[in-house]
Formats: C-alpha cells, sequence, structure tokens
C-alpha cells in the first residue's frame, strides 16, 4: 500500500465519485482472470487493487465523520499492524 496512491485517489473521489474507482476494481479483477498473464502482471494489478481498496476504506472513514488525514494515519497504521504479525 503505497499512502501517495490512496492520497491521490482520494482526490479522484472528491473531484468524481467512487463509483468510478469501484467500477474500476471490477475490471482489474475481471483482467486478473486471463490466463496469459504473467506473474510480473498479475502483481501490479494486485498492488493496484489493495490501494483501491484502502482508498475505499479510507473514503468511508471520511463519510463516518473522521478527518482525512487521521483516517489515512490510522488505515496505514492498521496495514502495518496486520503486516507485522
Amino acid at each position: 500500500m503505497r499512502l501517495p496512491i490512496i492520497k491521490h485517489v482520494l482526490g479522484f473521489i472528491e473531484a468524481n465519485d467512487e463509483d468510478w474507482v469501484k467500477e474500476t476494481i471490477e475490471l482489474l479483477e475481471n483482467m486478473s482472470e486471463i490466463a496469459s498473464l504473467k506473474d510480473e502482471e498479475i502483481e501490479v494489478m494486485g498492488e493496484l487493487l489493495s490501494n483501491l481498496y484502502g482508498t475505499l476504506e479510507v473514503n468511508e472513514m471520511i463519510k463516518e465523520g473522521m478527518d482525512k488525514k487521521e483516517a489515512m494515519n490510522t488505515f496505514m497504521k492498521r496495514v502495518t499492524g496486520a503486516i507485522d504479525k
């Protein structure tokens, strides 16, 4: 997960709406099923998907009233804590 990517996609959601992100997730998940994809290509798609899903989670925290910066920090702490386990 990369915070700059999440921050950028949050800006996109603010300018447009989150449905675009959800549709992008659907497309990437569908494309990941292409049998001829190389491992590196699947890894890139997986990283993009992780960042997009993370952005949706942060956006949900913001919609629930949390400050944008606090929401991003909370999310990253949770992710980092899960990796450390």
